[in-house]
């Protein structure tokens, strides 16, 4: 079952680095294209630090914390007694953003991100980020609504 996890988190992987690749190669810094009006536009821009652009220019620093948050999340996903197939989804998420944004730091010494909303002003983000976020939210439903079920069946 963990092979099926990895699978996600691949997916998440190539389907960040697909975009991001499309972007970077064929895109000037900072041009908009609108891909669904009022819904959301792809804007190319270059984050050189963590979420909304805190720390920024802390490479070492994001190598560290990357490291450190993909042992964990393979340590829960591989855990002998593996938890809920929701929590196990979470985990895959996390971990294919997590890779997807180290890919950049690594190659690029920034994060492309290009997803901006245009119904709401809201911080531009890419795949990975947007990952991670499902990941951690399936993550807190699974801990808030169902681990004590499943510890008490």
């Amino acid at each position: 079952m963990q092979a099926l996890y990895l699978i996600i988190s691949l997916i998440v992987i190539l389907a960040d680095q697909g975009l991001k690749s499309l972007i970077v190669n064929h895109w000037a810094l900072g041009q908009v294209k609108p891909a669904l009006p009022g819904l959301f536009s792809l804007t190319y821009l270059r984050n050189n630090g963590a979420a909304w652009n805190i720390f920024p220019g802390r490479m070492v620093f994001f190598y560290i914390i990357s490291a450190v948050a993909i042992a964990i999340v393979l340590y829960y996903l591989f855990k002998q007694s593996p938890r809920s197939v929701l929590f196990s989804v979470g985990l895959s998420l996390v971990l294919g953003g997590i890779i997807g944004n180290l890919i950049d730091r690594i190659r690029y010494h920034y994060v492309v991100d290009m997803i901006q909303l245009d119904f709401m002003n809201f911080n531009i983000f890419n795949i990975a980020d947007s990952a991670i976020t499902v990941g951690i939210i399936l993550i807190f439903i699974y801990l808030i609504f169902f681990e004590d079920k499943e510890k008490h069946d």
